[in-house]
């Protein structure tokens, strides 16, 4: 039923995530509830070093930016790609060294690259009007910043247009044919100095391929900046690796990624004369099957189509919505009987859309049962929202047969954070 999934077994009919019985824990805590294995996470970190020796792997925090999950891949040696002040904060506070951090984005303002500067702190520098404004703030505030180069190489990945992210028409990065210029220009200025090279051309890619043919243009890019007298330290070619959510969709593992862009990697690299470090930006392929998310059913409703309503929609899983996007689900509390009926999963948003499985077959429900939506670790709670006025649910961590909140669910109060009525509307 679950694949390669080890850290899921099921028992007696109940779905269990390591030694921790989900339905159970559901019952105790409450639910909706992101509940991730410890043992998967380290599990993955290290399938990345073992296919990768000697490359950096910066975590891509925008997957998942939970404290403990951040702390576990500190440990486990890994840095992190971010986007953000905050995700910086969060990184640092996880222990994640400043030399392992990367912080990315199309849009920073004076102040973010100020922040990072003091941070001390490589960026990614993504357009020719990026550098030109960095250049101006390293001046006037005495500082300098380490830069990388995000390249746009044009490279289709064949997953959904709203992830890809190397395509000619993309918001990110620098078309290929002007970044050697670009990089020149930076060697001219004062307060930058270019290190290297980054891209990251879309996200769930379940064909090494475009990896292949993106390792190979950026080797390219590098064979003019080297030609051109600039040095290349490092050469950043983010990440993207797919996973397996449907069954019958298996992904490539980072062995494989390996496979196919290390050869390309180290021949062009012996070519040049130059040995930059490698940097990969894993997120999905880390985190996502780690991580369940368990809901309950409310309601189950055979009418011309047959729903199953549960206390968990878009606001605790965005992705279904945003992209069409398949979770597998499982009924807790129901893991070895037989599917008698399809229904389709909804939550309890006030919206058409708020539909999280289709045409799915499962046993019998009814109210008060729990289902677990599979490979929810990525882009779940990261992309969890309050809409309708719904409190965040709660993470916790299983290590063995114990299960420890790493976030506590909100309240209503956390609805009113940072709000005042006006003295004036109180008359």
């Amino acid at each position: 039923m679950f694949g390669p999934k080890s850290h899921l077994t099921s028992r007696d009919s109940h779905l269990f995530m390591e030694d921790v019985d989900c339905f159970a824990l559901a019952q105790k805590l409450g639910t909706p509830l992101y509940v991730t294995s410890e043992s998967r996470l380290r599990e993955n970190i290290r399938a990345y070093h073992r296919a990768f020796p000697g490359a950096d792997k910066y975590f891509a925090v925008k997957a998942n930016g939970n404290l403990s999950l951040l702390r576990i891949a500190a440990q486990e040696g890994m840095g992190a790609d971010v986007f953000s002040a905050g995700e910086l904060s969060v990184v640092r506070m996880a222990g994640i060294a400043r030399d392992m951090i990367l912080f990315n984005g199309n849009s920073k303002s004076s102040k973010d690259h100020e922040l990072i500067m003091q941070a001390g702190v490589r960026m990614s520098v993504d357009s020719r009007e990026e550098l030109e404004h960095l250049s101006q703030t390293a001046q006037k505030s005495g500082l300098q910043g380490e830069i990388l180069f995000r390249v746009n190489p044009d490279v289709s990945p064949k997953t959904h247009p709203k992830i890809a992210t190397g395509l000619r028409s993309s918001k990110f990065g620098i078309p290929a044919e002007q970044v050697a210029a670009t990089y020149q220009r930076a060697m001219e200025l004062e307060g930058v100095k270019p290190v290297g090279l980054h891209c990251h051309i879309g996200s769930q890619i379940l064909d090494t391929a475009p990896f292949a043919e993106a390792a190979g243009k950026m080797m390219d890019i590098a064979a003019a900046v080297t030609a051109a007298g600039g040095a290349i330290e490092r050469i950043d070619l983010g990440g993207g690796l797919g996973i397996q959510y449907h069954p019958d969709s298996p992904a490539p593992t980072p062995a494989d990624l390996a496979a196919a862009v290390l050869p390309i990697f180290k021949d062009r690299c012996r070519d040049l004369g130059i040995s930059p470090k490698l940097i990969l930006e894993p997120g999905r392929s880390i985190v996502a099957d780690t991580t369940v998310m368990l809901a309950s059913v409310n309601v189950v409703k055979r009418a011309h189509v047959s729903f199953v309503a549960t206390d968990a929609g878009f606001n605790v899983l965005a992705r279904p919505m945003l992209y069409d996007s398949y979770h597998h689900v499982v009924a807790a509390n129901h893991s070895d009987e037989k599917a008698e009926e399809t229904v389709t999963v909804v939550g309890p948003i006030c919206e058409t859309g708020d539909i999280l499985a289709k045409d799915r077959k499962v046993p019998h429900l009814a109210r008060g049962d729990v289902l677990a939506f599979l490979d929810a670790g990525a882009y779940g709670f990261s992309m969890a929202s309050q809409y309708n006025g719904q409190p965040r649910p709660a993470e916790v961590l299983v290590s063995g047969s114990r299960a420890e909140i790493t976030r506590r669910a909100e309240d209503a109060s956390c609805l009113l954070t940072g709000q005042r009525i006006l003295p004036r509307l109180m008359k």
